[in-house]
């Protein structure tokens, strides 16, 4: 039985290590090379050396500095696995009450001028809440890339214009680089646009909703949120990035 769990051990290893590996590589050609591909794939090449070499590791673990190593190891895979589950229940959880004064769509990388997938349907999430509160406005929030030819800002205005919602309700934040820019940038056009109070809706994908939100207050936003989807062959790529992106934000606070 002992022999048999063992077996079954290196052979979950091995697969979920090759298979972590053949995504990372699958999805740097079709995203931006990022912290999440590089830390999934140097996750699945210990889990795949682990696998391969299960009997040796163990016997030599049992003391000495692999020890500690190996503790080292299973202590942060828990932590940022931990981390990863707070990250999923957050971001299922809609708190958009449909009175907001103004919505803030955070954007998500355009391919030239076509928002990419994420971006779209944080997109769709927006022209639904507008739908249901037309009298709302939209900042749409994002500078332009290395690789994009326009800024996500303008992409995001062409597609919800083209999609029912007037320009005179969409304001673009074309200067942001990250989330933090975001949010700041996005506070001083909606403080020159109310000259007053007005209540914020931001919109982001699903994994994004807990630290964007933590964001948001460092800028000095109280934001309700509004969840979009991510592509499911994409998760663990994304959410170990996310999870370690919270890690440093809890770390450096921004």
């Amino acid at each position: 039985m002992r022999r048999f769990l063992k077996f079954v051990i290196k052979l979950v290893l091995i697969l979920a290590g090759g298979l972590l590996m053949a995504q990372a590589m699958f999805l740097s050609a079709y995203m931006s090379f990022n912290s999440g591909i590089v830390a999934s794939f140097i996750l699945g090449l210990v889990w795949l050396i682990y696998g391969l070499f299960f009997n040796k590791i163990q016997s030599l673990s049992q003391k000495g500095i692999l020890n500690w190593i190996k503790r080292f190891i299973v202590s942060l895979m828990a932590l940022l696995l931990g981390i990863m589950v707070v990250i999923a229940f957050y971001g299922q959880t809609d708190t958009a009450t449909y009175r907001e004064d103004a919505v803030i769509i955070l954007g998500a990388g355009i391919d030239g001028e076509t928002p990419r997938l994420p971006l779209l349907y944080r997109l769709e999430k927006g022209v639904e809440y507008y739908k249901k509160n037309p009298k709302t406005i939209i900042v749409v929030s994002g500078g332009r890339g290395a690789e994009e030819n326009i800024t996500e800002a303008l992409a995001m205005e062409r597609y919800l214009s083209g999609h029912g919602v007037p320009e005179s309700h969409i304001l673009k934040e074309e200067k942001s680089t990250s989330t933090y820019e975001n949010f700041v940038f996005s506070k001083k056009i909606l403080d020159q646009h109310f000259k007053g109070d007005y209540k914020i809706l931001m919109i982001t994908s699903d994994f994004h909703i807990f630290r964007a939100k933590q964001i948001a207050k460092i800028a000095g936003l109280s934001c309700t949120t509004l969840h979009a989807g991510i592509i499911w062959y994409s998760i663990p790529v994304i959410y170990m990035r996310e999870s370690m992106a919270v890690v440093k934000l809890i770390i450096f606070r921004q």
